[in-house]
C-alpha cells in the first residue's frame, strides 16, 4: 500500500510541477508578490484568499511604475498598476480578452448560474440593453416597491433606539424592488388562486417565499465561491457537489417561476396580435431571447437568477456599505438631510431629482472609493497572445486585472486617502471644469469601483439609483448609528471580494429633529 501511496504523491508532485512550469514560463520576467518557485506558489495561492487586500498593495507600491503577478490556484494573475497599461487592456477587443468568461470562472458559473448561461451570458446584453437604457423609466415602480418595502422591514414605531440587522434587511428591500421591474409580481393572480395563496399575505403578489429563495440563490454563490477559492483549480469539479447549493435553490426557484413563464408562452400569438398587452419588464425580455436561440425553460430560470445574483449582491452590500459609514459618523446625516429635504419636498422622487443630490452622490463615491466590492477590477481573461506597449508578451489564458482599492487608496490621487471624506467628491465637482468626471457612476483610470470602459457595469446606473433612494429615505425617516460611536465594523475579505461585515446591527430610531 504505501508504495502505491508514494507513487501516487510522486506523480501528483510532477503534475504540479509541471503546471506550474507551463503556466509560469512565458511570464517569468514579471517580478511576483508571493512564492513563486515551483510548488510554493501555491502558499502566496493560499494566502490570496484572505490577503488579496495586502498582496495588491504591495505589488502596487513596489512596482507602480508596471507591472507585477500573484499566484492564483489555477493560473498567474497578472495585475497592471500605470494608468496607461490600464487603458490598453479595457480597449483590448472581446476576440483578444474577455470579461465575463473571467468573471464566470472566478465565481465558477458553469455550476452557479448553470452551463448554458455560462456558455452563452445573454442575460448581460438583457442588462445593458433594457436596464442600462430604461432606469428612468424603471424608476417610478421602483421606489413604489422600494417605500413598501421598507414598511415591511422595519419597525412601525422607533422611538427608542432599535437594532436593526441591515445587511439582511437591506437584500429583501432590494430584491423586492427588483423584481417588481424583472419579472413584475412575482405571482400572477391565477397561480395564486391555483396555489390557494391568501391576497393579502402576497402583499399585492410580493410572495415572499419567492423573495427569501433569490436572496438564499444570491448567498449561495457567494459561499459555494468562497469555498472553492480555497481549492487547486484541478480539485474544484471534485468539490463541488459536496459545497454548491446553488442547484438546490434553483429547483425551488423554477415551482415559483415556471408557471408564469409557461402562462406567457401560451400567450405569445395574443402578443404577437396585440403587442400593448405583451409585458415589457425583463422576465419578458428573457423569454423572448431564449425562444430565439430555442432554450428551454431551466435556461431562461438559469438567466433570471444570473441577473438577481448581480443586482442584490453588489447593490445591497453597496449600500451597506454606505450605511456603516453614516452609522459610524452621524454627524453627516444634518447636512444630507438639508439637502435632500427640499429637493424632495418641492420636485418629488423621480431619477432627475436623485441627480440633484450632489453631497449624497459624494457620499456614496467615497464609500465606494473606500470598500467597493472588490479589490481587482477591468477583469479579463485573455483569449489570444497579448504584447503589451512595455514589450511584455502575455500567454492565452491569463488573468489581468487593476489593483482597484490600491489604486483608490494612492496618496497621489487622493489627500489622506485612508480618511473617509463625504463631501471629497462634492468639493472637486464643485470647482471642476468637468463636474461629470466626480459623479457615482463614472470610471476613470484612478477610480475603478464600477470597472472602466465598455465593461464597465452596465447596471450601475440603476443601482446608483436604487442606493441613493434607499440612503435618501433613511436619512430623511429615522436616525441611525452604532452603539459605539465612530467604529465601523471591519469589512470581511475573502480573495478579491470585499463584504460589511455580516451580522451587524445598526441602531436605528424615529428622526428626532425637524
Amino acid at each position: 500500500m504505501e508504495p502505491l501511496v508514494s507513487l501516487f504523491l510522486a506523480v501528483l508532485v510532477l503534475f504540479l510541477v509541471q503546471k506550474w512550469w507551463k503556466r509560469a514560463s512565458d511570464i517569468r520576467n514579471i517580478p511576483t508578490v508571493g512564492p513563486s518557485a515551483p510548488l510554493v506558489s501555491y502558499i502566496g495561492a493560499f494566502r490570496l484568499v484572505h490577503h488579496a487586500r495586502e498582496m495588491l498593495r504591495e505589488g502596487y507600491e513596489k512596482y507602480k511604475d508596471g507591472m507585477f503577478k500573484i499566484a492564483m490556484q489555477d493560473r498567474w494573475l497578472v495585475v497592471v498598476n500605470t494608468p496607461e497599461l490600464i487603458e490598453e487592456v479595457r480597449k483590448l477587443s472581446d476576440e483578444q480578452a474577455n470579461f465575463i468568461d473571467a468573471a464566470h470562472e472566478t465565481i465558477e458559473a458553469k455550476h452557479t448560474f448553470g452551463p448554458m448561461t455560462y456558455e452563452d451570458p445573454y442575460y448581460v446584453d438583457i442588462i445593458r440593453s433594457h436596464v442600462f437604457k430604461h432606469s428612468g423609466d424603471l424608476y417610478p415602480d421602483v421606489h413604489d416597491e422600494m417605500i413598501a418595502a421598507f414598511k415591511d422591514g422595519l419597525p412601525d414605531c422607533m422611538s427608542d433606539w432599535t437594532p436593526v440587522p441591515i445587511l439582511s434587511v437591506a437584500r429583501k428591500i432590494v430584491s423586492r424592488s427588483n423584481n417588481r421591474v424583472f419579472v413584475g409580481f412575482p405571482l400572477c393572480e391565477r397561480y395564486n388562486r391555483r396555489c390557494g395563496i391568501n391576497r393579502t399575505e402576497v402583499k399585492a403578489g410580493r410572495e415572499p417565499e419567492f423573495v427569501n429563495l433569490t436572496i438564499r440563490h444570491t448567498i449561495d454563490v457567494s459561499n459555494t465561491r468562497k469555498i472553492l477559492s480555497r481549492f487547486p483549480g484541478f480539485l474544484r469539479g471534485l468539490a463541488v457537489p459536496f459545497v454548491n447549493h446553488a442547484a438546490d435553490t434553483f429547483k425551488a426557484v423554477k415551482q415559483h417561476l415556471s408557471p408564469i413563464i409557461r402562462e406567457r408562452l401560451a400567450s405569445m400569438n395574443e402578443f404577437a396580435y396585440d403587442q400593448k398587452r405583451k409585458p415589457t419588464d425583463l422576465l419578458q425580455r428573457v423569454i423572448d431571447e431564449a425562444q430565439a436561440k430555442n432554450h428551454d425553460l431551466d435556461v431562461m430560470i438559469q438567466n433570471i437568477l444570473a441577473i438577481e445574483f448581480v443586482s442584490i449582491h453588489t447593490t445591497s452590500n453597496s449600500f451597506t456599505h454606505a450605511l456603516f459609514h453614516l452609522a459610524a459618523q452621524p454627524q453627516y446625516i444634518g447636512p444630507l438631510r438639508e439637502e435632500i429635504e427640499p429637493i424632495v419636498k418641492g420636485e418629488g422622487w423621480t431619477k432627475e431629482t436623485l441627480g440633484k443630490m450632489h453631497r449624497l452622490d459624494s457620499f456614496l463615491r467615497e464609500s465606494q472609493r473606500m470598500n467597493g466590492i472588490g479589490f481587482a477590477h477591468v477583469f479579463r481573461k485573455l483569449l489570444t497572445e497579448v504584447t503589451l506597449s512595455n514589450g511584455i508578451t502575455l500567454p492565452a489564458s491569463t488573468y489581468v486585472t487593476a489593483p482597484v482599492s490600491a489604486i483608490h487608496h494612492d496618496g497621489e490621487l487622493y489627500c489622506d486617502p485612508e480618511v473617509f471624506d463625504p463631501w471629497r467628491f462634492y468639493n472637486l465637482r464643485e470647482v471642476s471644469n468637468s463636474p461629470n468626471k466626480y459623479q457615482y457612476v463614472t470610471p476613470s483610470t484612478d477610480y475603478l469601483a464600477f470597472g472602466h470602459g465598455k465593461h464597465a457595469c452596465p447596471g450601475r446606473f440603476f443601482a446608483a439609483n436604487e442606493i441613493k433612494t434607499m440612503l435618501a429615505h433613511i436619512i430623511l425617516r429615522y436616525d441611525v448609528k452604532f452603539a459605539i460611536e465612530g467604529v465601523r465594523p471591519k469589512n470581511e475579505d475573502v480573495f478579491l471580494q470585499t463584504f460589511p461585515a455580516s451580522g451587524v446591527h445598526v441602531l436605528f430610531r424615529d428622526r428626532q429633529e425637524a
